[in-house]
């Protein structure tokens, strides 16, 4: 299987067996199965039937503190959908340097269409309404202005042919930014993390840049997840201002040219296939 980072660790079955085996023995003879396609940032497996483990392939965290530990609960009953339980927190062992994590396994299917634009603005107004106090800053900046990624844009800019991007960049960039109080964002809302069953939006998962920000950074799941002919129903249905709406397009473009700036067709095909996707449907926009 080939690498997604030149960086990462190799982390096998066998090395899985072992930290369950140290920490976690009564799962530790569960039925254990790869999940595919490979994250970007975590190798994801299946124990038995309800579990999931999850492993950093590289820069892991070196203390136990873990947000999703701390927050999916609080978020989780104020929901529309289904979202990851953490169960239990791995640490360092058997040749493997971070903290890992264990969560409940939720049913579904990765959705091979758009989705229906009532649901995904019901799971984005959902938790545009959560409580904010003492919510955490996302990760990676990315509730930040978009300003704080120019310099990643214009650097893929120089490996991607994107006609178009940059000029829809830096309209993006000289939009308002938001004023308004910031909001609860889960900040990664494309088709691979997401799950429907039915062919409805049945649950939401990779929690890891979860925090308080620009409604802005979940909006881009119009270009990300919703149909071309839906999007203005999504826009109204969040009732999405302009200011808002063009700095959406611009993290759509940031996100997009940050994964075909890095990522190719062997290194991870899911992600490099889905960016080329968002960045047609916004640059069409």
């Amino acid at each position: 299987m080939p690498k997604v980072h030149d960086d990462e660790l190799a982390i096998d079955e066998s090395l899985v067996r072992c930290l369950l085996a140290e920490q976690f023995p009564e799962w530790a003879e569960l039925p254990l199965t790869r999940v595919e396609p490979d994250g970007t940032v975590n190798v994801i497996y299946r124990l038995g039937a309800e579990l999931s483990v999850r492993l950093p392939r590289r820069d892991g965290p070196e203390t136990e503190d873990d947000l999703e530990f701390e927050w999916l609960p609080f978020l989780a009953p104020q929901l529309p959908v289904e979202i990851p339980a953490p169960v239990a927190r791995g640490r360092p062992g058997a040749a493997y340097p971070w903290y890992w994590s264990i969560h409940t396994w939720l049913d579904g299917d990765t959705p091979t269409a758009p989705l229906d634009a009532d649901d995904t603005a019901a799971f984005v107004a959902a938790l545009q309404r959560i409580e904010v106090a003492g919510g955490p800053e996302p990760a990676g900046g990315r509730g930040r202005p978009l300003e704080s990624r120019d310099r990643a844009v214009r650097d893929a800019l120089e490996r991607v042919d994107a006609p178009g991007a940059l000029e829809l960049w830096e309209r993006a960039m000289g939009a308002p930014e938001w004023t308004g109080a910031p909001v609860w964002i889960h900040a990664d809302l494309d088709r691979r993390n997401v799950l429907v069953r039915n062919g409805r939006l049945a649950a939401v998962l990779d929690w890891g840049g979860l925090g308080l920000g620009d409604p802005a950074v979940d909006v881009m799941a119009a270009w990300k997840l919703v149909a071309r002919a839906d999007r203005e129903r999504f826009r109204a249905l969040l009732d999405v201002d302009d200011a808002t709406w063009l700095r959406a397009q611009g993290w759509a473009v940031s996100q997009a040219l940050s994964a075909l700036g890095y990522y190719t067709p062997e290194t991870n095909p899911a992600l490099f296939a889905e960016a080329t996707r968002w960045l047609g449907e916004v640059l069409r926009s």
